[in-house]
């Protein structure tokens, strides 16, 4: 028990004491989201993007299958009828499935086997444990698109299961997330190729990364696919994840 209140304890402080986080964060998120627009957040933790999100005034579906982040949304979000917590995991199709809870660093628990093989390799993730997991309900995009309504922006985070989750959706979203983990760099294409597919429907996507929790994006112009894979293959030899932000070059799909 004391390692599990250990753990939550390491992502609030990540999530919530980091000095001028919430301000850069503000400023990334509104050029998605404004009063009154509806946000996914696929792997919503401990709230951090919930947080950020409600200041913005936008509403919130935060998509969390594990119990202990569960009890800390409940407890911060709880009684904000703006946010919906669904107690939940995203996939491919509803069912349930296994969770590898990792008790020292919640952050990187995952429902995917072959990311947490790739991962193993990365130094960082030397220390990570995964010593317990849980059954957990899973849910698809197009049953929360069916239950809340199309999400002006969606996070996916969900440690190497986004192209699971990605392949339950089938109409492209206006904006979304990606976490990229160098490590699993065939995992981040390929759910690079989902959002490419799914966006071909409607004039294509643009792309821009911001490296790992700096709310800031690394290049000043917003690129193609093309562009995006090779700037993720030169960072690739220096480890450092971080997230790619996808936006359709049309999003009223005309």
């Amino acid at each position: 028990m004391l390692l599990r209140a250990r753990g939550i304890a390491r992502s609030l402080v990540m999530y919530y004491g980091v000095p001028g986080k919430h301000r850069r964060s503000l400023r990334l998120y509104r050029e998605f989201l404004g009063p009154g627009d509806l946000a996914f957040d696929v792997g919503a933790h401990v709230g951090g993007r919930v947080r950020v999100w409600r200041r913005v005034g936008a509403r919130v579906v935060a998509v969390e299958p594990q119990p202990d982040c569960l009890r800390v949304l409940r407890l911060l979000f709880g009684r904000d009828r703006a946010v919906t917590i669904v107690p939940t995991a995203a996939g491919a199709r509803a069912g349930r499935a296994r969770l590898a809870l990792s008790t020292a660093t919640p952050t990187v628990s995952s429902m995917s086997a072959d990311w947490r093989e790739s991962v193993a390799t990365d130094r960082s993730f030397a220390r990570v444990r995964w010593d317990r997991s849980v059954e957990v309900e899973v849910v698809t995009l197009d049953d929360l698109i069916a239950a809340h309504g199309v999400p002006a922006f969606c996070k996916i985070d969900v440690e190497g299961f986004e192209a699971d989750v990605l392949a339950g959706l089938t109409r492209p979203l206006p904006a979304l997330s990606l976490e990229y983990v160098p490590s699993a760099h065939d995992a981040a294409l390929a759910a690079l190729d989902i959002v490419e597919r799914l966006g071909a429907t409607a004039g294509g996507y643009l792309y821009n990364y911001s490296p790992v929790e700096t709310m800031r994006f690394a290049g000043e112009r917003w690129v193609d696919a093309a562009a995006l894979v090779r700037f993720l293959e030169r960072i690739r030899p220096l480890g450092r994840s971080g997230d790619v932000y996808a936006r359709l070059r049309n999003p009223a799909g005309e």
